[in-house]
């Protein structure tokens, strides 16, 4: 099913010719992993290398390629008065299953530092609130994250 997902991602046009915008799911994708990077004030080395692997593996690029869509998510993020430009993207171009596993790829950002911030939490649930994604499949892909996340100290509860 992973795989299916990461297809799908790949497949969407590629930035090129034109500056990518936050209309570019890539860009829009890009920009909500940097925010929850962000979400707690503090951007560890970790949760970069973890932003920049998740960009390449899922968009097959590197090189200035991959420095170019991080720097544009950074770029939307930044200029981006909430969050509903970039989920409307991913919803209108994700299937259900594809928006789970974006959700799965913002908690592996949030315990990249093994560490689980409300702010964080808070960023993963209201993008997945606007992307449609259920209460069940966020914990149990929180659940996944923090068990992926070495030494990681997040929270177990339901919420």
């Amino acid at each position: 099913m992973f795989e299916r997902v990461l297809s799908f991602l790949r497949d969407l046009p590629a930035a090129g010719e034109t500056k990518p915008s936050a209309d570019d799911p890539r860009v829009a994708a890009s920009a909500l992993l940097y925010h929850v990077m962000n979400a707690d004030g503090v951007r560890q080395d970790v949760e970069w290398e973890r932003f920049k692997q998740i960009l390449a593996e899922t968009y097959s690029v590197s090189g200035a390629e991959l420095d170019a869509l991080a720097a544009a998510g950074e770029r939307a993020d930044n200029e981006a008065i909430d969050l509903y430009a970039f989920t409307s993207v991913l919803k209108r171009d994700l299937d259900a299953e594809a928006r789970k596993a974006f959700i799965g790829l913002m908690w592996e950002i949030v315990y990249a530092d093994g560490e689980l911030h409300e702010l964080e939490d808070n960023t993963v649930w209201r993008v997945a609130e606007l992307i449609g994604v259920e209460r069940h499949d966020r914990i149990e892909a929180r659940r996944k994250a923090a068990a992926g996340a070495p030494g990681a100290r997040g929270d177990s509860s339901d919420e």
